[in-house]
């Protein structure tokens, strides 16, 4: 009985497994404390100003997040198909849509709210 039966009658399906070498790790960790050391640097040395410090600081973040991906988790259009990916991809629609949704929740809320006086919050 070999491996590579097919899933609907009943037998087993090889899953596979994306394979790194060395180098792909080494590039992976290299490019990891580059995306570490700059923001590091940017913070401790302040060359820019506090929102521009900021917003470079979340640009980093968000490609160290796509190279932990690509090089430590092996999440590519190849691996398994596709579907970790994909998965992927679904739950970042569903997060943005969670995020948006409760800020605009608690903006219309914060617009809405009635206005309390100023005589109540001083105390006598």
């Amino acid at each position: 009985m070999s491996a590579n039966h097919d899933p609907a009658a009943g037998g087993h399906h090889e899953i596979e497994m994306p394979h790194a070498s060395l180098r792909d790790y080494m590039i992976g960790f290299i490019l990891s404390v580059i995306l570490t050391a700059i923001p590091f640097w940017m913070v401790m040395t302040m060359p820019l100003s506090a929102p521009v410090t900021a917003a470079i600081i979340m640009g980093f973040a968000v490609v160290q997040i796509v190279v932990h991906m690509v090089f430590f988790l092996h999440m590519t259009p190849k691996a398994e198909g596709g579907w970790s990916l994909t998965s992927l991809v679904f739950t970042i629609i569903v997060v943005g849509i969670m995020l948006a949704g409760s800020l605009w929740v608690m903006h219309h809320l914060n617009t809405n709210m009635m206005p309390m006086p100023h005589d109540m919050n001083q105390l006598p």
